[in-house]
């Protein structure tokens, strides 16, 4: 048994470091209007005001989507192979998260690492918190980061106290423009070491041709990350349509905020050792803390294909997974 393994086996959890790309505008809204600049709001930390996606929210897509990987893989099983793995029961929709008709036994793959009644589930989903934010300037498209963001993909970054009001980026000193705000900018000095980190990470040089991410990085205070992102986000006006008139509602026009399109964000998956909990759900096919993660990775193609949020109708929700504890 190698090394590796054998601290595998000593642990009691592990947390995966997920980093993820919005390929669409995500709108995870509050559940209702508010009075404000929008009339349906998303999701913010109550203490930075900065948008991001609840881990309530990742958890229960990966769980009917990891549901419906498992159901096409069940499906290509033969009868004897599935009583094998003892996958008799469809895994989708009666272990989505959905069981109206009470037909879910509790036992298999999905039931272990999401939960299933008296069972929390041995995953654990954080919130997702915004990374790198991208905001049009004359010069293009820039990523606006902060040094608390950077942390969660393992990137240190600082700005003294003397240039919290002021911007860094490569080159020479110059004036950033980032939508409403013009920041003097500094040359940062340690950004190879942030976009060797971020590469380490999985986060791609260029999302298309000719627009490379890692070279339009801008550092700007927490403080100013906040006014930066909340300035800059997708908002969308709708209007509901008659069906007898095929026309616009009248008094039925509504608008909506979204995280923009070619934002990333990074969330932690705890998974624990499911020798901790013995239990009749996690036999035969769940025994590590590893397979319990490879049971929430089956979710990661849909959710760059379905989404997650709301809007989904209106060309929203695509996040696609880059990469999980570093470049894959």
């Amino acid at each position: 048994m190698s090394k590796n393994q054998q601290q595998m086996q000593r642990r009691s959890f592990q947390v995966f470091r997920t980093v993820g790309l919005a390929i669409d505008p995500v709108h995870v809204g509050t559940g209702g209007a508010r009075l404000g600049r929008v009339d349906n709001t998303i999701v913010r930390d109550p203490a930075t005001r900065i948008p991001k996606i609840p881990g309530s929210s990742l958890a229960g897509v990966h769980r009917a989507y990891a549901a419906m990987a498992l159901e096409d893989e069940r499906c290509s099983l033969t009868d004897e192979e599935r009583k094998q793995r003892g996958w008799t029961q469809p895994f989708y929709p009666n272990h989505a998260g959905q069981d109206p008709d009470n037909k879910n036994d509790g036992t298999g793959p999905i039931n272990a690492v999401f939960g299933h009644k008296s069972f929390a589930g041995l995953a654990a989903f954080s919130d997702a918190q915004l990374v790198l934010f991208p905001v049009a300037s004359r010069e293009g498209p820039l990523w606006v980061t902060s040094p608390s963001a950077l942390r969660f993909v393992g990137a240190n970054a600082t700005i003294d106290e003397a240039n919290r009001n002021k911007a860094q980026r490569s080159g020479k000193k110059a004036t950033v423009n980032l939508g409403w705000l013009h920041l003097e900018a500094d040359c940062w000095m340690d950004l190879q070491a942030v976009k060797d980190a971020l590469r380490t990470f999985g986060v791609p040089d260029n999302l298309c041709k000719d627009l490379r991410v890692v070279a339009r990085l801008v550092l700007v205070s927490d403080k100013i990350f906040g006014h930066v992102v909340n300035s800059n986000l997708e908002v969308r006006t709708s209007v509901a349509i008659n069906p007898a008139t095929g026309a616009a509602e009248d008094r039925a026009l509504f608008t909506y905020e979204a995280v923009p399109r070619g934002s990333v964000l990074a969330w932690d998956v705890t998974c624990r050792d499911p020798r901790h909990f013995p239990d009749k759900r996690s036999a035969p096919t769940v025994t590590n803390t590893q397979q319990v993660h490879d049971v929430v990775a089956k979710a990661h193609p849909l959710l760059a294909a379905l989404g997650i949020g709301g809007m989904g109708t209106r060309g929203m929700g695509r996040l696609e997974v880059l990469a999980v504890g570093g470049a894959q």
